[in-house]
C-alpha cells in the first residue's frame, strides 16, 4: 500500500523500477479482430507435457458431466483479500458498440472523423482515441467483455463500478447506455462487485427538448423512479454507511435546491440516497447533497489541494479522485462539445501514483478512479497497447492484493479464448470451468486449463 507519509517522488521511483522490470516480460497479444489473428493466437507454455494436459481435460470433462447431475455447486462471489481497507471504485463508460457484436461501430469509437474499418500495418483499427485497448475496440453489451473487465477489477483490488448513466429515456444513445449498464449487473453480482449510478442531469433537459417529458423536474423524477426500482433493489448496489450512493455529474441543468427537493420527494424516505455532486456544485443541490467528488482538471494537483481542503472544512463525504492523465481526442474527432485543449501527461505512470497518494487524505472516505475506459478523453486504466497492465499493477500495489500481472494475463487469455473458440460448444464448457477456477482463486489451475485448451483444440 502506498503510504501518505512517504514522499511521492520516492514511491514513484520504486514503482517505476518494479514495473519496468515486469513490463519487459509482458507480451501483449495481437489486437486484430480477425479470424487470422485468432488462428495465430497460442498461449506459449511448455511447462506441461501433452500427457499432463490431456489428463487434465479428461478430468475436467468428468467434472463438467457431474455438474449436470447436480453434484457440484458454484460459489456466489470472488473473495479477495486487500491489505488496504479503503474502498476503490472505477468510473465506467458503458457506451461502446462494435461491428462484430452489435452490427455497427458506435460513435464513441468513431466520433465524426474515424473509421474502425481502416486497419493499419500493425493491425490496429482507426478509432477515436490516442490509445488502443489491448483487446481492440469492443462492445459494452458483450458478456465476454463483462467477464474480462470485471475479473481484471477483482484481481486489482477494485470494489465496484460507478456507471456513467444518461437516464431512462430512449433518445440519442441514452437508451443503449441504460441497456448496456444493465447487461453488466449479473456478472457484477456473480463476482461480488458493487455498482452505483452517475446521473447526467442533461438527460432530463434533453428529454423535455424531445417532448418525452413535459418538465425537466418531471423527467428527472422519472429517471429517479427508474433508479429506485431497477438499481436500488440490487443487493450489490453501492452503499456508504448503509445508505445507497448516487452521483450526479454536475448538476448543470437542475441547479436549484427546490428542484432537487421535488425530485427526491418521489423516493420513499428510507431509500433517499447519499447524493454526491461534482466538486464545487453541492450548493446547487443544497441540503440534498451528502458530499462532492473531484474530476480531472487542468489545474491538476492544485485542484486536489483545494478540493481536499474545502471538504475538510465542510465535513462532507469526500471522494478520493485518481486518474492516469488526460488527453482528449474530441477536437481531432470532430466533436465540438466537450473539447479541452489542455493535457495532463501520464508521465510513465507517475501521474496515477501522485493522484493516488492524495486519496490518503484523512477525509477521503473512498476512491473513484477516473476512469476505467474513457478512451475519448484518455483517462482509461484498462489494459492498452501503450501501457499494458501498468496501471492495474500500480493499483494492485495500492490496494495490497496478492496478485500480479501474470494473474491479470489469465483474465486476458480467457477473453481471447472465448473469442477464438466462440462456436465450439465443448471448449465453451471448459472455459466456463476456467472462469469458476478464477473465481475460486485457483489461478494456476485456470492457467493450466487454458494452456490445455490452446494445445489440443
Amino acid at each position: 500500500m502506498l503510504q501518505n507519509k512517504v514522499p511521492i517522488i520516492f514511491i514513484v521511483a520504486i514503482i517505476s523500477f518494479l514495473f519496468s522490470c515486469e513490463r519487459e516480460e509482458l507480451v501483449l497479444p495481437d489486437t486484430r479482430e480477425t479470424s487470422e489473428q485468432f488462428e495465430k493466437y497460442i498461449v506459449q507454455d511448455t511447462t506441461y507435457t501433452d500427457e499432463e494436459l490431456s489428463e487434465l481435460l479428461d478430468e475436467e470433462w468428468e467434472l463438467i458431466s457431474n455438474e449436470k447431475k447436480g453434484f457440484f455447486t458454484d460459489i456466489s462471489h470472488m473473495d479477495i483479500t486487500k491489505e488496504n481497507p479503503k474502498k476503490v471504485y472505477v468510473h465506467y463508460m458503458p457506451w461502446f458498440q462494435n461491428k462484430s457484436f452489435d452490427g455497427y461501430w458506435g460513435q464513441h469509437w468513431t466520433m465524426n472523423s474515424q473509421n474502425p474499418e481502416i486497419i493499419d500495418n500493425e493491425g490496429k483499427r482507426q478509432i477515436a482515441s490516442y490509445y488502443y485497448p489491448t483487446i481492440g475496440p469492443y462492445s459494452s453489451n458483450d458478456p465476454d467483455l463483462h467477464e474480462y473487465h470485471l475479473l481484471l477489477m477483482k484481481l486489482s483490488g477494485i470494489d465496484g463500478v460507478i456507471f456513467d448513466w444518461y437516464g431512462s429515456k430512449d433518445l440519442y444513445d441514452y437508451g443503449m447506455i441504460k441497456k448496456s449498464t444493465e447487461t453488466f449487473i449479473h456478472t457484477l453480482e456473480d463476482l461480488g462487485l458493487t455498482f452505483s449510478i452517475m446521473y447526467e442531469d442533461r438527460a432530463a433537459a434533453h428529454a423535455v427538448a424531445q417532448s418525452l417529458s413535459s418538465r425537466t423536474i418531471e423527467a428527472a423524477q422519472e429517471d429517479f423512479e427508474y433508479i429506485n426500482e431497477q438499481y436500488f433493489s440490487s443487493p450489490n448496489y453501492m452503499k456508504f454507511n448503509d445508505k445507497n450512493m448516487l452521483f450526479v455529474f454536475g448538476p448543470h441543468y437542475l441547479t436549484e435546491e427546490s428542484q432537487w427537493d421535488q425530485i427526491f420527494s418521489i423516493l420513499p424516505p428510507e431509500n433517499k440516497p447519499d447524493f454526491l455532486t461534482l466538486w464545487a456544485a453541492s450548493d446547487r443541490v443544497g441540503l440534498n447533497a451528502s458530499g462532492e467528488f473531484l474530476w480531472v482538471d487542468k489545474d491538476h494537483l492544485l485542484a486536489h489541494e483545494h478540493y481536499y481542503g474545502t471538504n475538510l472544512l465542510q465535513n462532507k463525504i469526500t471522494v478520493g479522485s485518481s486518474y492516469p492523465g488526460f488527453k482528449s481526442f474530441y477536437q481531432e474527432g470532430g466533436w465540438t462539445e466537450g473539447i479541452n485543449e489542455w493535457e495532463i501527461n501520464t508521465d510513465n505512470g507517475n501521474t496515477f501514483v501522485e493522484t493516488l497518494n492524495y486519496t490518503h487524505h484523512e477525509q477521503s472516505d473512498f476512491i473513484q478512479i477516473i476512469t476505467w475506459n474513457d478512451f475519448g478523453e484518455g483517462t482509461m486504466i484498462e489494459p492498452t497497447l501503450e501501457f499494458g497492465f501498468m496501471y492495474l499493477q500500480i493499483l494492485q500495489s495500492y490496494t495490497g492484493v496478492e496478485f500480479t500481472s501474470n494473474d491479470l494475463q489469465i483474465a486476458l487469455d480467457l477473453y481471447r479464448a472465448r473469442k477464438k473458440y466462440d462456436n465450439n460448444e465443448k471448449v465453451t464448457k471448459y472455459l466456463n470451468r476456467t472462469y469458476k477456477y478464477i473465481k475460486l482463486l485457483k489461478l494456476k489451475r485456470a492457467n493450466k486449463l487454458l494452456v490445455a485448451i490452446n494445445r489440443f483444440f
